[in-house]
């Protein structure tokens, strides 16, 4: 049986992630302050990269 955490860390968090760094992108590159633009660069990739760290821990694998 499935874990609902499963559920949780591949489909839940990397979409949240991934929508409040495009906002924090969008807002760093609007105010041209360059530490948002690259901070909302990292939480995209980190929210892209999420699944791949977190899930094979939480499986066991």
């Amino acid at each position: 049986m499935v874990d609902s955490s499963v559920i949780l860390y591949s489909h839940v968090i990397p979409p949240l992630i991934a929508f409040i760094s495009i906002l924090i992108i969008c807002s760093g590159i609007m105010d041209k302050k360059t530490p948002y633009t690259i901070l909302g660069i990292l939480l995209f990739f980190a929210g892209g990269l999420l699944p791949f760290l977190v899930l094979p821990v939480v499986l066991g694998s």
